[in-house]
């Protein structure tokens, strides 16, 4: 595993590989790595001859400097586990040479309306943030193909509609949610949770899978399906701060026409703010 840290050093590396024709994966992370970042390596290798994983926890898509400086660093823990994977490259760069010229300076990539929905009326500026380095990133290593999880969903969405604006020859794959052996969405914020937490987290998934359960029933009452997973996730111990049905290509309220839609929900457990999806397609209505 080559470990590269240099703009200029991954930039003559990777014409290298594209001068022999290989097939080139690219896994943009923030490190703090789990089994849910080591399978979207195993799907990688799956389908291309060279992984590249970045690791880079990138400032502009936080929405505050104390959430910043509270991401936890990780580092020689994450190349022992991708060394172990036998990923090809680590690229590691550092803030600097990412943003040269300063954040305020920066020139921003934003997905319209997509990244003010949700997730993004919530977290103002963070996908842009996203969709900011990740085009940084695809700029830098040009690979044939990245791997995107599905529980981060509205993310997996924009990036894709990014990938198409900004005419990115780059095939994006979605790789599916890894859970705990209670159901509980593998996460980096995961650690943050004390013990009588993590015993209530759970309930998260739980919920969600009763929201597709109704959904597959032909249940289409979705604001008394909402309201309901409102009500118990508050009387499991959770805060919800965001419950939403959707149409999984679109981002809008379902309606007749919805053949694919995605169950979203993010919810607070003391400090800890926890996010989960799951995709659903829907029956045609009787």
């Amino acid at each position: 595993m080559i470990i590269i840290k240099q703009l200029s050093t991954l930039n003559f590396k990777m014409r290298q590989l594209r001068d022999q024709d290989k097939n080139i994966a690219l896994i943009p992370t923030m490190g703090n790595l789990h089994a849910g970042h080591l399978s979207l390596v195993h799907e990688a290798q799956k389908k291309a001859d060279i992984i590249v994983v970045s690791i880079f926890v990138n400032p502009i898509q936080f929405e505050n400097a104390e959430d910043l400086s509270n991401y936890p660093h990780t580092l020689k823990e994450d190349c022992k586990k991708l060394d172990d994977q036998k990923v090809d490259i680590v690229f590691i760069p550092s803030v600097i040479d990412m943003y040269p010229n300063g954040i305020i300076n920066q020139t921003f990539v934003e997905v319209p309306y997509l990244s003010q929905l949700l997730e993004g009326h919530k977290r103002p500026g963070h996908f842009r943030g996203v969709t900011t380095i990740v085009s940084k990133l695809f700029n830098l290593v040009r690979p044939n193909i990245a791997f995107f999880g599905e529980k981060d969903f509205q993310q997996l969405v924009i990036i894709r509609k990014m990938v198409i604006d900004m005419n990115f020859n780059i095939h994006i794959v979605a790789v599916r949610t890894v859970r705990a052996h209670d159901g509980l969405a593998l996460s980096s914020r995961n650690r943050y949770l004390r013990l009588d937490e993590r015993k209530i987290a759970p309930s998260l998934y739980n919920v969600i899978k009763n929201m597709s359960q109704r959904l597959n029933k032909n249940d289409y009452h979705i604001d008394e399906i909402i309201t309901n997973a409102e009500v118990t996730l508050k009387k499991e111990g959770l805060r919800p701060d965001s419950v939403a049905i959707v149409d999984a290509t679109t981002l809008e309220s379902v309606n007749k026409h919805t053949k694919h839609a995605v169950i979203l929900i993010a919810a607070f457990l003391g400090k800890v703010r926890l996010i989960d999806s799951q995709q659903v397609y829907l029956k045609k209505k009787k």
